[in-house]
């Protein structure tokens, strides 16, 4: 079942009304909502980004031995974890806008601290902070933006924050590649320069207001009026904006709830098996070209790659705007599996091949990803949507940490072709499950 909001009772005034929001001219005040909320997925691609960059001068500098590198790869989707489960129960119990303010600044202290770690434990606590800050805002983020932008415009608005994570990943690239020759302790400047668009952020996210859904389910009428009005234009009844058998209940098991559980499984399952495969090879990329026999220092194709990911955002967009999401969801697993076959296959198919194959792969999964901010907000209505998208995100970061903490060990033990195998069956069973029980949320409005 998806978050449909079917007419409230008491008239068809009332209806219009509930779809004043939903159907609304796009205006300056939605693409600034959903702008603020760029910052969020550019700071996680970044962060990301840099830090694989970084390890190899860290790890000469501090003595980091294969075991440290996987806990420091993983640290900050561990604290993504926590922050997206726990801040987006917050988000539902009090509200969306005061915690989408402090998010950021969290991420900006932790993030110039970095500069003046000694040790590779003090490190590890400051990237599980950073990972905390940015969970808290990919489960604020998404809500708001679902909660406050048109429908019409909504799957491409959010889809176009994936494609930030992308931007900031291959921001981070060529930025640290253009640092890291320089040597000595360089690390400390690419890893402390992430404070720079968070302190960004927590400037220009002043003045945001709260969530008229939120308020107007919570019983602030007057303030769900004022902030509508801001945002269309128009007075409207903000009762409409409340389902009669909306039980304002702010439970976090509820997500488990009978009529929202089958949505709940669909939406872990599709979550993770994207973002295990994505996160693990390209967090280890140096690592992973190495093994395919490219060597672990080969910038142009490093940069031809994140070339391919940057287009495969850019593209995903149209396809998330124009195609159901069960068809992009269905299609994007059956492509990336095939793509990433030949590399199980690594020791007997030349390299031009595998790079090729491995070309697709990048492209359709970076398109492919631009769901993982659509989805989850269309699956729950407003009294669940900020635990439901923080559940997704947070589950999500525990399969990307454990696969981004698995890589490094498993290509050093069992070889490329072992390891992709393993990659290729979570994305089998994305696929199968996707199959049997995706919803179509695509056009709907929001409950």
């Amino acid at each position: 079942m998806t978050a449909l909001a079917p007419e409230p009772p008491g008239g068809g005034a009332v209806a219009e009304d509930r779809l004043v929001l939903d159907d609304a001219p796009l205006n300056r005040f939605h693409l600034k909502i959903t702008a603020l909320t760029f910052c969020a997925n550019f700071s996680d691609g970044f962060e990301l980004g840099i830090i694989g960059i970084a390890l190899p001068t860290l790890t000469k500098s501090l003595g980091i031995t294969t075991l440290w590198q996987a806990l420091l790869g993983s640290a900050a989707l561990v604290g993504l974890f926590f922050g997206s489960t726990t801040v987006g129960w917050l988000a539902d119990k009090f509200g969306r806008q005061r915690l989408y303010l402090w998010d950021f600044a969290v991420i900006a202290v932790a993030a110039l601290l970095q500069f003046f770690v000694e040790t590779p434990g003090q490190l590890l606590v400051l990237r599980l902070i950073i990972g905390f800050g940015i969970g808290a805002d990919y489960a604020l983020g998404p809500t708001l933006v679902a909660e406050f932008v048109p429908r019409r415009y909504r799957g491409m608005l959010l889809a176009s924050l994936t494609v930030m994570w992308t931007v900031g990943y291959t921001a981070a690239f060529f930025f640290g590649n253009a640092l890291a020759p320089t040597g000595g302790e360089v690390w400390r400047y690419l890893l402390a320069s992430s404070a720079i668009p968070a302190i960004l952020v927590v400037l220009l996210r002043i003045g945001t207001p709260e969530s008229p859904r939120w308020l107007a389910m919570r019983g602030k009428l007057d303030e769900a009026r004022t902030v509508a009005r801001r945002m269309t234009g128009q007075d409207i009844d903000p009762t409409s904006l409340v389902s009669a058998d909306e039980t304002h209940t702010t439970r976090y098991l509820d997500v488990f709830a009978p009529i929202h559980r089958r949505n709940t499984i669909f939406g872990i399952v599709f979550y993770n098996a994207q973002v295990i495969p994505y996160f693990a090879i390209f967090t280890f990329l140096p690592l992973v070209l190495s093994k395919m026999g490219l060597g672990e220092e080969n910038y142009t194709v490093d940069s031809v790659l994140n070339l391919f990911l940057l287009l495969g955002g850019i593209a995903g967009i149209w396809f998330v705007a124009k195609w159901s999401r069960r068809a992009v969801t269905i299609g994007s697993f059956v492509v990336l599996i095939i793509a990433l076959l030949p590399l199980t296959f690594a020791t007997y198919l030349p390299i031009p091949i595998l790079l090729a194959f491995f070309i697709i792969f990048t492209f359709t999964m970076s398109g492919a990803t631009n769901l993982d901010q659509v989805y989850p907000a269309e699956l729950y209505p407003t009294e669940l949507r900020g635990s439901g998208v923080g559940l997704l995100n947070g589950l999500s970061r525990i399969g990307s940490a454990i696969g981004t903490f698995l890589l490094p060990l498993a290509l050093n033990s069992v070889g490329l072709s072992w390891t992709m195998s393993g990659l290729v069956a979570v994305l089998v069973v994305g696929l199968v499950v996707s199959i049997l029980i995706a919803p179509e949320t695509k056009g709907t409005a929001l409950d």
